[in-house]
């Protein structure tokens, strides 16, 4: 008998998948990393579900790999060798919305869209806004302490984790964390479990912090440059200034172009960036008009303000496109580094000489507003591992975000891709407690073995 017969006997065959053909589905992330061979794919629909799973895979020192919906751009969800997939991606309850207490209650596979739709109807939102939010769980939202476009104003997706329910690898469960805004009984749990990209359990469920929605729809500008500086100058203009944007997305001409011929945005063939901000203050329209003039006297060549929802989410839609856009043009290698907002265009500049000095297409964008840039390295399609200029250049942009004060990851995580640059940024003291937390939590070392860490 394979050893995982016991696991189906325990679940159901409906529950735990062994075509190879359909684990292989479940065995990736968006990265061009190819994943080993699992023995199978739990379809976990309840808590339950979960700690039968942990419980045998602990019997039976099996990897395991927790997953949401895979849209991951960091390898922390590809399977490997002999793992058992653990998909949450149907544990979709929204349990409790509570506007009194201005907090909800979910599943780790609820769309992160679907909470913010959710909430509106009771005059609140969610406030993490990852460009993949219609797409992407808050359990995977969780694991890898996403960000988004709103980050500048409201923060990363820790900044609203009020508490988790987390399954252990041995499979007790935990429960973290708190429904009040404030709590500092004992460690912070929910804090650590936050970003820790499935190593060190699996989030079951998640109490999340809702805030109330703008009053009047936010105004949006979308700024054109003649160069990357300039674009990054105005960022910084925009904050020094006090503006307090809820969104700030600055976009380069690689990405512009992409996206040009994909959609036909009627780009200019003298914009060499676009800077997309908004404002859901009260006085948003006033705001936006104060970010257009700051973008004018930066050196914009054209300032479009929005009048109308629908033209707010038209400018959006922009910034939203770019990542689908690089797809097209070849296989991506997606990085997010974070720097000072001071260091913003330094940073923009050391990208553009990596990417002609090592003759490497990069598109890049930024969540301008808190010094986070997503520079894209594309490459052939079908390649199976990115050429040997793609990593120089990678490796030189990591090397100056630490240089400058940043980080290798802002929102992504580490998973597979940024491991070989950790101990650069960690330390070997931080590196050795970080190890020293794994083993608490994971001692038999089977939670999303190699990622992160």
């Amino acid at each position: 008998m394979r050893p995982i017969d016991s696991l189906v006997n325990a679940l159901s065959a409906a529950r735990v998948v062994t075509d190879p053909d359909v684990i292989d589905s479940y065995a990736r992330d968006r990265t061009f990393v190819e994943p080993g061979k699992p023995l199978g794919v739990v379809l976990a629909t309840s808590r339950d579900d979960v700690v039968t799973t942990m419980r045998w895979a602990s019997e039976h020192r099996v990897p395991v790999v927790p997953r949401g919906s895979g849209t991951g751009l960091a390898g922390g969800a590809v399977a490997g060798d002999g793992s058992i997939v653990l998909s949450l991606a149907k544990m979709t309850a929204i349990r409790e919305i509570s506007p009194a207490d201005e907090i909800a209650v979910v599943e780790p596979g609820v769309i992160t869209a679907d909470l913010d739709r959710a909430a509106r109807e009771h005059g609140l939102m969610y406030a993490p806004d990852p460009s993949s939010y219609e797409i992407s769980t808050i359990g995977g939202n969780l694991a890898t302490n996403a960000g988004g476009l709103r980050c500048v104003k409201y923060g990363v997706t820790r900044d609203s984790a009020l508490g988790l329910e987390v399954v252990l690898a041995d499979g007790r469960v935990l429960d973290t964390g708190r429904r009040t805004m404030k709590g500092v009984t004992g460690y912070d749990l929910t804090g650590l479990f936050v970003g820790s990209e499935g190593t060190l359990g699996v989030i079951t469920s998640a109490t999340v912090r809702l805030r109330r929605a703008p009053a009047v729809p936010p105004a949006t500008f979308a700024a054109e440059f003649g160069s990357l500086r300039d674009a990054g100058a105005a960022v910084a203009a925009i904050m020094a200034a006090g503006c307090q944007p809820s969104l700030m997305e600055l976009l380069d001409r690689t990405t512009l172009q992409a996206i040009d011929d994909w959609r036909n945005i009627g780009l200019e063939s003298t914009t060499q960036a676009m800077l997309i901000g908004q404002s859901d203050a009260s006085d948003g329209q006033a705001v936006a008009e104060r970010m257009q003039r700051i973008c004018e006297d930066n050196g914009a060549s054209f300032v479009a303000v929005s009048s109308t929802p629908a033209e707010a989410e038209e400018l959006i839609g922009i910034r939203r496109l770019a990542y689908g856009a690089k797809e097209r043009l070849g296989a991506c290698l997606v990085e997010d580094v974070c720097v000072p907002r001071s260091a913003l265009p330094a940073m923009i500049s050391a990208i553009e000489e990596a990417a002609a000095r090592h003759d490497v297409l990069i598109g890049t964008v930024a969540h301008a507003g808190d010094g986070n840039l997503h520079p894209v390295f594309i490459f052939d399609h079908g390649t199976v591992e990115p050429p040997a200029n793609v990593w120089a250049a990678a490796d030189e942009v990591f090397t100056t975000a630490l240089r400058l004060g940043g980080t290798l990851t802002g929102e992504h995580g580490v998973g597979t891709l940024k491991r070989r640059w950790l101990a650069l940024e960690a330390g070997p003291v931080a590196s050795e407690v970080q190890r020293g937390i794994k083993a608490v939590f994971d001692p038999l070392d089977i939670l999303n073995p190699g990622k992160a860490i």
